[in-house]
């Protein structure tokens, strides 16, 4: 049974179609990389997946008991992200807020999960410290350990090192690599590097407005829309 399924689903903003014919089905414990140029409608299908828009045709399906806000979410980071003043395990635990319920402040599990997370990513001695203090690997690793406090089954990943030098991006496709094999976390990343999704993902997901490919790395390399975009970010990785 798939955790997650697209079914001839068509997304848009007031009418406007931005992304159609979408029909892909993921199961748990596969690692997606979404693959596409900027303006593709990525940022689109993610919103359809969090539920934050309604698909104009089709429909997105969850299966295995998930819900939307089950979703573990790590956004692209902005400059109002990295500047804000709340101390690592305060941003954290914020990502508890959906299992709160009508709770108006946060349980000692809660607190519990929160530092277990954080000491999965490698920052619990961090935890007093001032988020903005933070280099911005370090910062992606809390956000991280936000993100899986609320994950339940599903890791949805946008841009994750996006402005991380080498040696931090490194360190972060390995813990998320780690997530999928030891947590059996399902993961769907939004990537520009297709190099790291030819290297972790199990399966690819190519869009152009539309679907251009999907099925596993290993079907996608053979493809010709794989190959296509393979040469271009070799080209982009050798001259750029």
């Amino acid at each position: 049974m798939a955790l997650i399924e697209c079914n001839n689903t068509t997304f848009g903003y007031s009418g406007e179609i931005v992304l159609r014919d979408i029909n892909f089905e993921l199961k748990g414990g596969e690692y997606l990389c979404i693959v596409g140029e900027n303006g593709a409608g990525k940022s689109t299908l993610i919103k359809g997946l969090l539920k934050l828009i309604t698909p104009i045709e089709g429909k997105v399906l969850f299966g295995d008991g998930l819900d939307a806000n089950e979703i573990g979410y790590l956004p692209q980071q902005t400059m109002i992200q990295k500047n804000f003043p709340a101390s690592v395990i305060e941003v954290v635990m914020s990502g508890c807020i959906n299992r709160m319920g009508l709770r108006p402040w946060y349980s000692k599990n809660d607190k519990r999960i929160a530092r277990e997370k954080l000491s999965l990513m490698g920052m619990a001695e961090y935890e007093k410290r001032c988020y903005q203090e933070l280099s911005g690997g370090q910062q992606q690793r809390v956000l991280l350990a936000r993100a899986l406090c609320a994950a339940k089954k599903v890791l949805l990943l946008d841009e994750p090192v996006s402005g991380l030098d080498p040696v931090a991006t490194a360190e972060l496709y390995d813990l998320i690599k780690t997530i999928n094999e030891k947590m059996d976390m399902t993961i769907i990343m939004v990537s520009h590097d297709i190099h790291a999704a030819m290297e972790y993902a199990t399966h690819i997901l190519h869009l152009s407005h539309t679907q251009l490919f999907f099925g596993s790395k290993g079907e996608y390399i053979s493809s010709k829309a794989g190959k296509d975009f393979i040469s271009v970010g070799e080209s982009s990785h050798l001259y750029g």
